[in-house]
């Protein structure tokens, strides 16, 4: 390498940071990286892509509440319970 490249102000990473996205480490089961690294390999696109549009339609969902503006109020949990102790 030349003498005259000068590297003292360089910083590891991507050369160009994606705006919008921020970086991280996640640990997920074998089972469920390699489920999307083949999804992702017969659809032709990245398995993160693929994990990211997953997590994305996961919390445009409801999450099984009767409305997900509403919160569980003590009434409503009285009234689960009452029916799941009835049912066992």
């Amino acid at each position: 390498m030349r003498k005259q490249y000068d590297f003292s102000k360089g910083r590891r990473g991507a050369v160009l940071p994606s705006p919008g996205k921020t970086r991280i480490t996640i640990m997920l089961d074998d089972d469920v990286l390699e489920h999307f690294r083949s999804q992702a390999e017969a659809a032709g696109i990245g398995y993160q892509t693929m994990i990211n549009a997953a997590l994305r339609d996961s919390i445009a969902k409801p999450q099984g509440r009767a409305s997900a503006d509403k919160p569980l109020t003590a009434a409503t949990l009285r009234k689960i319970l009452r029916e799941e102790l009835q049912a066992a």
